[in-house]
């Protein structure tokens, strides 16, 4: 695990807690220049999977793995607080939790400075590509036990 600030899409941690780095685009916003609300949950996936790859998880390792594995969303609930605009600069916070099974419990939060602006509580589960739950492979339990956080 390197300090990765310098490399794009990377984002970094704080603690057990990673944040990555996002600017809001025109291609991101409805006619007003507000963040579409769907496109929430495309920031929250991106910083999910900037976590797992700063902890050494990658999504294409995880592909060539006997059998091959993925990360699918088992459950997300959104808090929708204040709006996003065009040119903002936001951070998108995560932490994982409990590790229980195929299931790993997750918090996300973006902020814009000091503001929350959206919040989301889920689960994301590993399965083969059958669509079948699989236990969380212990060499993945090691490489998340360190940013695992007790408290949502």
């Amino acid at each position: 695990m390197s300090d990765a600030r310098d490399q794009p899409d990377a984002g970094y941690f704080e603690g057990r807690e990673h944040r990555y780095p996002l600017r809001i685009f025109y291609e991101d916003t409805d006619f007003s220049g507000v963040v579409y609300y769907a496109n929430y949950l495309r920031f929250f996936e991106r910083g999910r999977s900037s976590f797992f790859r700063q902890a050494g998880i990658g999504h294409a390792e995880l592909l060539k793995a006997d059998p091959a594995l993925a990360f699918v969303v088992r459950k997300f609930a959104l808090d929708y607080q204040i709006p996003a605009s065009i040119d903002d600069a936001l951070i998108v916070s995560t932490r994982f939790h409990s590790l229980k099974g195929a299931r790993v419990s997750v918090s996300q939060k973006i902020m814009r400075g000091d503001q929350t602006l959206v919040t989301g509580q889920g689960e994301v589960a590993v399965i083969d590509l059958t669509g079948r739950p699989r236990r969380v492979p212990q060499a993945m339990a090691d490489k998340l036990a360190p940013y695992l956080s007790k408290t949502p």
